[in-house]
């Protein structure tokens, strides 16, 4: 499943570098997620949620019926979320 998914988003692929920006397969999920990672001009874009339902999702959903949703990882966002959480244990643990 997973080779199907990624040949469908190389299909895609170009429409999205055209605009700087990129995606990148990150895993296929047992309730029919695909999970994904916007890059480049996508990751910060405003519209990216609208370009991901409406372009990535729509066209997975249709080549490839397994697919029920696709949505977007945010590991640096959760990354940084956990590390400020621990600066502030440390900062209110000394004193």
């Amino acid at each position: 499943m997973e080779d199907k998914i990624k040949r469908a988003i190389e299909h895609i692929r170009p429409q999205l570098q055209a605009d700087g920006g990129d995606i990148e397969f990150v895993k296929f999920d047992e309730e029919g997620k695909v999970h994904v990672k916007l890059t480049g001009a996508c990751g910060s874009c405003p519209m990216a949620t609208m370009t991901l339902k409406s372009g990535v999702e729509v066209f997975l959903k249709e080549n490839i019926p397994e697919v029920t949703e696709v949505v977007q990882v945010f590991y640096l966002l959760f990354v940084l979320k956990i590390y400020n959480l621990l600066a502030i244990i440390i900062y209110m643990g000394k004193n």
